[in-house]
């Protein structure tokens, strides 16, 4: 009997939605490291023996190109196989710099060193770079060439100040998106990491950013994601979302309680005229909730934004949004996986402002006049065709905007609860990516989880007629020998890859092995991947134009 046959394990597995006591599914195949090598739907890179940190932070299917940040380099690495034709480019911080870093403390080996954490695509033939700098952020500008056969790679200007760009400290998040070559980012600005700013640069126009120490705006923020998101039909009422996590201060003014974030801004957002120079005078924020309600009635939270997935369609407003979450409860462990309408999302940002009223400060929901026009909205948009900038908000506007950034109503996933439930197991969730695959017997989405331990969880949703649907781990596959933590996921329907990284290098893996189920009809159809179908002969790829 081969290993793959040993691997498969009889029956299906339904997850059970009750947080205490709930019995744990189990993959229907595992496969170690060196048992997804043999299946030849694996590519392993590392540019050496030591780990370096690696993050996929771009992917170009256009240029058949990935590009990911590690400690000193950057790589350009084939999207078809990863391991040929890789270039690298070696870029460390300046021995001064590192020398600077060590005599202020700092770590020699994860803090000294320059950890690449911004790549964003500037135009066709360039990308704007950015490195801790051993703890003095810099910029540079690389060329890729016009095309990816052209094997060009290599900087291309003097490298320059990375300050409100990239986080000193290369284990603060550093998170980007960059929009008609302007750099938006949310990251830590200060030497000592402690002005956290969600900030505009690398712009023709003024410089724009977060009030600054104002914890009503950003408090002790950890990043996790950024995204331009289309509002409605205008192009000018597109928002950019910052996802995050911050500490808060109970109603008591002692306890820090952790919760998860979105806020946005207007692109075209340049500050206002008296007041909030040079500061963001659209900048909204709202609570993100992922929790499970027990049969007492007490609210379980999985306060912990891990990661987040964007799962776009024809139509911006019925994007669909992934979270990972973990607790930071000293009951239980655990992670969850809640998915989010970008519609139910705007309709918190078109409700309720929060209000601090009375003396235990409680939050209530804002009962005066809201100014016109309503603070959020963007200036040469649908509901304000007349306001060509925001300099020309009334005062009142602006004010309101400083003092009430915050949205009264939380928002909650769809059905009110968590898509996944992992409680007591080994692992906790931390990054995710979505597939959307068309089945023999119609549409699925296809979540491939990273986990702490340097796996990935292959898992389809299975659905039901009522509004809970039951879940099956498919694969569970080791992507690195030593089980370091997945670090971050991109994924490619176009190519039918996923492509995942660590501290120990970047694996490719096909979204499918159905040989692997086993040689038998039964076999393939109880797997119920929604991949594979059986073709006569074997357990094969699906495709929804084919005969089967």
């Amino acid at each position: 009997m081969t290993f793959l046959s040993l691997q498969v394990l009889i029956g299906v597995f339904i997850c059970s939605w009750s947080v205490k006591g709930s019995s744990q599914p189990q993959a229907r195949v595992f496969l170690t490291f060196n048992e997804l090598q043999e299946t030849k739907t694996a590519q392993f890179y590392a540019l050496s023996h030591h780990p370096l940190d690696y993050r996929i932070l771009v992917m170009d299917e256009d240029q058949d190109r990935i590009y990911i940040g590690s400690k000193d380099h950057i790589l350009s690495l084939n999207i078809n196989n990863i391991s040929q034709e890789p270039l690298s480019i070696f870029w460390p911080a300046s021995t001064t710099k590192v020398d600077e870093c060590k005599m202020a403390g700092k770590d020699p080996t994860h803090g000294c060193g320059n950890f690449v954490r911004v790549i964003q695509t500037f135009n066709r033939t360039h990308l704007y770079v950015c490195g801790s700098g051993a703890f003095s952020p810099v910029c540079a500008y690389f060329n890729r060439g016009r095309r990816s056969e052209e094997q060009v790679f290599k900087i291309d200007s003097k490298c320059e100040s990375g300050k409100g760009r990239c986080s000193f400290n290369p284990n603060v998040n550093t998170v980007s998106v960059m929009i008609n070559e302007e750099l938006f980012s949310g990251m830590y600005i200060d030497f000592m990491g402690t002005d956290a700013a969600i900030f505009r640069s690398l712009t023709r126009r003024n410089a724009v950013r977060t009030d600054q120490h104002n914890s009503k705006w950003l408090s002790e923020p950890i990043f996790v994601d950024a995204h331009l998101i289309p509002d409605g039909t205008d192009p000018n009422d597109a928002k950019v979302y910052f996802f995050f996590k911050e500490k808060l201060t109970d109603n008591s003014g002692s306890t820090k309680q952790i919760n998860s974030m979105i806020a946005r801004i207007c692109p075209n957002d340049t500050g206002g005229q008296r007041s909030l120079v040079n500061k963001w005078t659209t900048y909204l924020k709202a609570r993100l909730v992922c929790s499970v309600m027990d049969d007492d009635g007490t609210e379980t939270y999985f306060d912990e934004l891990e990661d987040v997935f964007l799962l776009e369609t024809d139509n911006p407003r019925t994007t669909l949004i992934y979270g990972v979450f973990t607790t930071s409860s000293s009951v239980f462990k655990g992670s969850a996986v809640c998915v989010y309408h970008l519609s139910d999302i705007q309709r918190v940002f078109n409700g309720p402002f929060a209000h601090k009223e009375g003396p235990n400060h409680q939050l209530i929901p804002y009962q005066g006049r809201i100014p016109y026009p309503r603070p959020g909205t963007c200036p040469g948009g649908a509901f304000t065709p007349n306001i060509r900038t925001t300099k020309e908000f009334p005062d009142d506007v602006v004010t309101f905007i400083r003092n009430h950034p915050l949205m009264f109503n939380p928002i909650y996933p769809i059905h009110k609860r968590p898509l996944i439930i992992r409680t007591g197991t080994d692992y906790k969730y931390t990054k995710i990516a979505v597939d959307r695959v068309s089945a023999a017997d119609g549409r699925y989405h296809v979540l491939f989880l990273g986990t702490d331990q340097g796996t990935v969880q292959k898992v389809v949703v299975l659905p039901n007629n009522s509004s809970t649907s039951g879940e099956l781990i498919l694969e569970e596959l080791e992507m690195f020998k030593n089980n370091a933590p997945i670090t971050t996921m991109a994924i490619s329907s176009k190519k039918q890859q996923l492509y995942v990284s660590s501290d120990e290098g970047v694996t490719q893996v096909s979204l499918h092995r159905c040989h692997i189920y086993g040689t038998a009809c039964a076999d393939c159809c109880l797997a119920r991947d929604p991949y594979c179908a059986w073709d006569g002969n074997s357990c094969s790829r699906f495709y929804p134009t084919g005969k089967r």
